[in-house]
C-alpha cells in the first residue's frame, strides 16, 4: 500500500473550526476553536497561522470556508455525487490549498445544499462505516438527512431542527420552560410521540399550556421540546424511506437522542463517529492535493 503523505484538512464551519495533522493515515495532532468564518477577516493571514502551528504542509478545507461568507467560493456540485465527482470538483487556491466543493440538490421545486457534511457522508462509505445504500442522518444546528445509493449521495435534505430548538430556548413565549437539560426520558419519549403527528405549530404551544396546567414540570420542559422537534423531523423522514435501518453520525450525546427517536418510530439505529467519518473522507481526497 502506497504511503500517506503529512498533510492538514480543516473543517472550517461558521462559528468553529477543527484542525488536524495526519501522517500515514493517522491523526497526529488537532485542535478546535471558534475561529469560524464569520470570525475571520484575513483568511489567507488564517490558513498561513494554521502552518506555522501545525507545519508547513498542503491542506484541504472543507466546510463554510467554501461559503459565500468564507475564503473563496467552491461550487455546488448538483446530486448525485460520489468520492470521485467530489475529488475531481477540488477548488484549487495554490498547487498545495484546496476547498472541498459544497453539494446541491433540487427536487419538487425545493432546493437543498450542504457544505462540509458531504466530506463525512462519502467518508463514511469509504471507512465502510455504513453501506454504500443507505440512508444518514447528521444531527445539528441544520440536520442533514442524505440517500445514499452505489456509495453517492443520491438526495438530501436539511431540517432546521437544532437551530429552532436554539431559539426556542433563547427567545420568545416558551424561552422560561426550556432551560432545563435534554436527556433520553420519559418526556423525550413523549415528546417524540408528539412529534409523530407532525402538527408542529400546535403541538410547541403546548409546552406553554401544559406548564401553565400542571400537566408536566417545567424542569422536563426541554428533554420534551427536544423530543417534539426531533420526532416531527424523524417522522417526515422516515416516512419518504423504507429501509429499515438509519445510520447516524454524530457524537454520542446527540446522537444518543436520535437513536432514541428512531427506534421510537420502529426502525433501527446505529450510531457512527462523525470525526472518524471526516478522516476517512479527506484521506480519500488526498491523493487529489498532488
Amino acid at each position: 500500500m502506497p504511503r500517506v503523505r503529512s498533510f492538514l484538512a480543516v473543517d472550517w464551519g461558521t462559528t468553529n473550526r477543527r484542525i488536524y495533522r495526519i501522517e500515514d493515515g493517522q491523526v497526529v495532532a488537532s485542535a478546535r476553536d471558534e475561529l469560524g468564518v464569520t470570525a475571520v477577516e484575513d483568511f489567507d493571514a488564517a490558513v498561513a497561522d494554521i502552518r506555522a502551528q501545525f507545519g508547513d504542509l498542503p491542506m484541504l478545507l472543507a466546510g463554510m470556508v467554501g461559503s459565500n461568507i468564507g475564503w473563496k467560493l467552491a461550487p455546488y456540485l448538483p446530486a448525485p455525487v460520489d468520492m470521485a465527482r467530489l475529488a475531481a470538483g477540488l477548488l484549487r487556491i495554490d498547487a498545495r490549498t484546496a476547498i472541498v466543493p459544497g453539494v446541491s440538490v433540487v427536487a419538487e421545486s425545493r432546493a437543498d445544499v450542504m457544505r462540509g457534511e458531504e466530506v463525512q457522508l462519502l467518508g463514511a462509505v469509504a471507512a465502510a462505516l455504513v453501506p454504500p445504500d443507505a440512508l444518514l442522518v447528521q444531527p445539528g444546528t441544520h440536520c442533514k438527512w442524505a440517500e445514499m445509493k452505489n456509495g453517492a449521495i443520491a438526495r438530501f435534505t436539511t431540517a432546521m431542527t437544532g437551530e429552532l430548538f436554539a431559539l426556542l430556548r433563547a427567545h420568545g413565549l416558551l424561552a422560561a420552560q426550556l432551560g432545563g437539560d435534554v436527556t433520553v426520558n420519559a418526556s423525550f419519549l413523549d415528546g417524540v410521540t408528539e412529534g409523530q403527528r407532525r402538527d408542529l405549530m400546535a403541538s410547541l404551544f403546548g409546552i406553554r399550556a401544559a406548564g401553565l396546567l400542571g400537566l408536566r414540570d417545567n424542569k422536563d420542559a426541554a428533554s420534551y421540546a427536544s423530543g417534539l422537534l426531533i420526532g416531527s423531523d424523524v417522522a417526515a423522514r422516515l416516512a419518504e424511506f423504507s429501509g429499515e435501518t438509519v445510520h447516524i453520525l454524530a457524537g454520542p450525546q446527540l446522537g444518543a437522542l436520535y437513536v432514541a427517536a428512531v427506534e421510537a418510530n420502529g426502525r433501527a439505529a446505529v450510531l457512527a463517529d462523525a470525526e472518524a467519518a471526516f478522516i476517512a473522507g479527506v484521506l480519500a481526497m488526498e491523493g487529489q492535493l498532488s
